[in-house]
């Protein structure tokens, strides 16, 4: 009872038109293999095309690679404009009746970018494509609906949202997951077993064969009442504000370069900057800050590496925020960094 109560919750905090359309997975990329293994074998043939941007996590790029091997199916990549963020226009002109899907983030976990969905699902479904969208990044920061998205699939996960590890749900549109097959096979997901064959459940038990993860799924119901209660606008509006905050702190640190868009009244930025300082190592940086500060970043390619070969960097530093942040968290930050950048420097 508890276990599907969590799975209305979900369904209504992203605004699905029914709580049928929620799978609960493991994680956003179990979710990602579940529609490529489902609908991917069964609909993708060979030279279709499957477009992505080079800024996608490696969770939205291995499971199609997989696809593409066994199917023949050509994977297509857009790049960056000179704004430094997926070149949406370039999006548009890539699709052809020969792209059966598109594979996109909502939310950068790296350029801090928004990249505007409802836009993308219509030019797909003009030419027939159907749309994946990695929400991990936007679920938990701004309020996300579905229908309003028109996407036909889309991933996020729990523990991006104040939710317990190990649980994460995909969306589908109801039509697309009648049609596909199981996923996995096992208990819970079939209708009727017999020696010869099995007959399937309806969906969403059709996709969660055996013992399902009952309490993280109702940790992350409890996680979605906790984010409702204080309201995903007001935590939208907050986190635009300190974004531009720490975008602004950033920029006086010397010999910075910050990826991604520079926030302006037209563009908004997510609460998080990846960055680079001149000659020193990202990975020395974070060290440093929470060793000496108590200050905890996160470096390296952040699962994604084709972006930071793109960038023609290694790795890079990321300071992410959330609505429990202030200001003056910011402000020990920035504090922090430029006594790092000092100490490195004192060596030259």
């Amino acid at each position: 009872m508890e276990y599907e109560l969590a799975r209305k919750k979900v369904s209504e905090f992203i605004n699905a038109s029914d709580s049928r359309e929620i799978v609960f997975t493991r994680n956003a990329t179990e979710g990602i293999n579940l529609v490529a293994h489902s609908w991917g074998l069964q609909n993708l043939k060979s030279n279709d095309e499957i477009l992505l941007t080079v800024a996608e996590h490696h969770s939205a790029i291995v499971p199609w690679q997989l696809v593409a091997q066994k199917t023949g199916a050509i994977l297509k990549f857009v790049e960056l404009n000179e704004d430094g963020v997926p070149d949406v226009e370039k999006l548009k002109d890539m699709l052809s009746r020969k792209t059966k899907l598109v594979v996109v983030h909502h939310v950068s976990n790296v350029l801090g970018s928004v990249l505007p969905i409802e836009d993308i699902t219509c030019w797909a479904h003009d030419v027939g494509a159907k749309v994946l969208v990695d929400a991990c990044q936007s679920v938990p920061h701004m309020a996300v609906d579905v229908q309003n998205l028109n996407a036909d699939f889309l991933v996020a996960s729990s523990h991006k949202m104040c939710g317990p590890t190990g649980i994460g749900f995909l969306y589908g549109k109801s039509d697309l997951f009648s049609s596909m097959p199981p996923f996995l096979g096992g208990g819970e997901m079939i209708s009727d077993v017999f020696l010869d064959h099995s007959t399937y459940a309806e969906p969403p038990s059709r996709f969660e064969a055996g013992t399902p993860a009952i309490g993280e799924a109702i940790g992350l119901g409890a996680a979605i009442d906790y984010l409702s209660k204080i309201g995903m606008q007001r935590i939208h509006d907050y986190e635009i504000e300190l974004a531009r905050y720490l975008y602004d702190s950033l920029c006086s640190i010397p010999n910075i370069r910050i990826y991604g868009p520079v926030p302006s009244e037209d563009v908004q930025r997510s609460a998080l900057c990846s960055f680079n300082v001149e000659n020193i190592h990202p990975t020395d940086l974070a060290t440093l800050l929470d060793q000496q500060h108590g200050v905890a970043i996160r470096s390296g390619h952040h699962c994604a590496q084709p972006l930071h070969r793109h960038l023609g960097v290694g790795a890079s530093a990321r300071a992410s925020l959330y609505f429990y942040n202030t200001r003056e968290d910011v402000d020990d930050f920035i504090h922090a960094l430029n006594d790092t950048v000092r100490f490195f420097n004192s060596f030259k």
